[in-house]
């Protein structure tokens, strides 16, 4: 993979961080999910892992330091209760659509095609948890994730906490 290009490497460990990230936000769903959607929400977590752990091979194999996971993740709002636990679960598929939806502009051959796939599979999550569906997945999510300048909003940022 020695030809991946900057653009396309930097989209990867974006990628990469936001399934870190995904995977500690599963973690808190998990906890605080009804005993009916559980098996959902596992389904979810082991989907993210699977995903972040094929992300760290593809980076190892081009040569490049995979992003590390933070400790911990600022979460946008209280989790408390399963309601709160589904709004985090369809907000973090929302954003790691959105985060795909970036790879697959970036990327090109095999690593297009599955980010593609990762974007189609979170969409589909987000619908589940959310009860409905979007016209455009990680796109509407990345606008209102934006601020005027383009940039992340506090807000919807991931910052680690510790």
């Amino acid at each position: 993979m020695s030809g991946t290009k900057d653009g396309e490497l930097t989209a990867l460990q974006a990628a990469l961080a936001a399934e870190h990230a995904a995977v500690y936000g599963y973690g808190v769903v998990g906890g605080r999910i009804e005993e009916a959607r559980h098996t959902e929400a596992q389904a979810a977590y082991d989907a993210h892992r699977a995903r972040r752990d094929a992300l760290v091979r593809e980076l190892r194999d081009a040569d490049a330091e995979p992003v590390a996971a933070s400790a911990g993740y600022a979460l946008p709002f209280p989790v408390t209760d399963s309601a709160a636990a589904v709004r985090l679960a369809v907000r973090l598929e929302e954003r790691v659509a959105g985060v795909y939806s970036d790879l697959v502009r970036a990327a090109t051959g095999r690593h297009r095609a599955t980010a593609a796939e990762a974007l189609r599979e979170s969409a589909v999550r987000a619908a589940r948890w959310r009860g409905g569906s979007v016209a455009f997945p990680g796109l509407a999510e990345r606008s209102e994730a934006t601020g005027s300048a383009g940039a992340p909003s506090a807000s919807t940022s991931a910052a680690p906490t510790g």
